[in-house]
């Protein structure tokens, strides 16, 4: 972030290099808390793909078929 930046905050606009240093770390805080958002969101998709790519690889095994709603619940 460059200090001439602008963010918008509820529809108001401010200028980076105008905010005091402890809101600029806020600003910090919020973008690292989104990417780590971001990587968990990634990585829950990733897990449930697993599971309903398990879960199918579970029900040929049990050799059923056609039920293509099947909700795995173990």
């Amino acid at each position: 972030m460059t200090d001439d930046q602008n963010i918008t905050i509820d529809g108001k606009e401010y200028v980076l290099g105008e905010m005091s240093d402890e809101a600029r770390e806020q600003v910090i805080n919020i973008q690292a808390v989104d990417q780590e958002i971001q990587r968990l969101q990634i990585k829950l998709a990733i897990a449930q793909t697993a599971k309903a790519t398990y879960g199918q690889a579970l029900m040929t095994a049990l050799n059923v078929n056609g039920n293509t709603d099947t909700k795995l619940q173990i």
